[in-house]
């Protein structure tokens, strides 16, 4: 392999590996960074497939097949007392994060994956990358690629001033063991994916693998995320507050969340959702938030330095693109590299396309979920959450990539 052609990845998780993995296969000397010692195989929970998205996994190396995840044909949406107000088809495939983990470091060369590399700074000239770890050693590639998430460190020294912004509400969110499921919500609910609407919030849930990446009859998960307004400086404050009187502003560790926010949670559930999102909620043994946020950064290459994934742009999660995007963002790299021999032009190309996309899903997933903010601050705001109030347009467009629409629906 070529010195030309050497590249650096920090950040270890799906985006880092999905471009680390195109790389690679294309005759790239790349090396993974990831800062967390430990390995992340169980880290995060479900995850919408996309055909963008299967074209990523394809491209990066992944045979796909049955147990990528698992086949919905069907969504539904139930009322309060938990019967059926709507149905359609909409067939999917589901999967969860530790399943792609899984298929795409087993993909990708054991040797070139480095954990415990925590980035402390970097620099560029006109030949290559350098970059500095806490443990006091460098490397230098012709190409460096951030792909270190919603919080980069790369980001964050190249444009302070994109930061992600609260979005006015919190996501409650757990797996279930399916077999810890009663039998009315195992038909009702668990072969769907399924909403429930109470006013100004958003229950949403779909099968996904169980433990060790099963995806059995009888031992699989059902993945919930719950969207309820939080206001910013009452209603979250409190919630991220651990019991020392820490406030976590950025999203308090699951471990840390107070019992009495999580009593308050599991009460909620019996009150505004239907009975059988009710007992999926309570039947969660980790449940945690998330506070929402969005973010866009106004540039993508840096000379040598490219951003991918949620270093770049970060959704709400209503598209369901998170790690679709970040595929797609992988992909446009690859192919602007593969189109010139000069880094820092094929660079200028990628950021040109995927800016665009990013700007795109950023603003569709914050029109999908106006209607829950604490706070409805502009004209548009409001109007966003008025069109998307509807259960027809919820379970229309939840999920469903925008890319896959050329004109969407009113």
């Amino acid at each position: 392999m070529q010195t030309s052609k050497s590249a650096i990845v920090i950040g270890g998780s799906l985006g880092g590996l999905l471009v680390a993995n195109m790389l690679y296969r294309s005759g790239w000397d790349v090396h993974v960074y990831e800062r967390v010692a430990e390995a992340l195989e169980g880290r995060g929970a479900g995850i919408v497939t996309h055909p963008e998205l299967m074209t990523a996994l394809e491209m990066a190396g992944v045979a796909i097949d049955d147990t990528i995840g698992i086949s919905v044909q069907e969504r539904v949406t139930l009322n309060l007392d938990g019967s059926l107000e709507r149905k359609q088809a909409l067939p999917q495939i589901l999967t969860a994060w530790g399943r792609l983990y899984s298929l795409l470091k087993a993909a990708f060369p054991e040797d070139r994956y480095h954990n415990g590399k925590q980035l402390v700074s970097f620099s560029q000239d006109e030949h290559a990358a350098t970059v500095s770890f806490s443990d006091g050693t460098q490397a230098s590639a012709a190409l460096l690629v951030a792909a270190d998430g919603v919080r980069s460190a790369v980001r964050s020294s190249l444009l302070p001033q994109a930061k992600p912004t609260y979005a006015g509400y919190i996501a409650w969110r757990g797996l279930v063991e399916e077999a810890a499921l009663s039998p009315r919500t195992l038909k009702e609910l668990f072969p769907y994916f399924a909403f429930g609407l109470p006013p100004q919030e958003q229950m949403i849930a779909y099968p996904v693998a169980g433990k060790n990446n099963s995806v059995k009859p009888g031992t699989r998960r059902f993945n919930f995320v719950w969207y309820r307004p939080a206001e910013a400086s009452t209603t979250l404050k409190d919630m991220v507050t651990d019991s020392t009187g820490k406030v976590w502003a950025d999203g308090i560790p699951p471990p840390l969340i107070r019992p009495s926010i999580l009593a308050q949670a599991r009460q909620a559930a019996h009150d505004v959702l239907a009975p059988q999102f009710a007992e999926v909620v309570e039947k969660t043994e980790s449940l945690f938030f998330q506070p929402i946020f969005d973010l866009e950064s106004q540039q993508l290459a840096f000379g040598r330095v490219a951003l991918l994934g949620d270093a770049a742009f970060v959704a709400r999660p209503h598209c369901g693109m998170g790690v679709t995007k970040a595929g797609g963002d992988a992909v446009a790299l690859v192919r602007a590299l593969s189109a010139t021999s000069s880094v820092p032009d094929a660079l200028q190309a990628y950021g040109q396309e995927r800016r665009t996309v990013g700007e795109f899903i950023v603003g569709h997933a914050r029109a999908l979920g106006a209607y829950m903010q604490a706070q409805l601050l502009t004209e548009h705001e409001r109007d966003m959450a008025e069109r998307y109030r509807s259960t027809e347009a919820v379970m229309r467009e939840t999920a469903v990539s925008p890319m896959a629409h050329a004109v969407l629906a009113p």
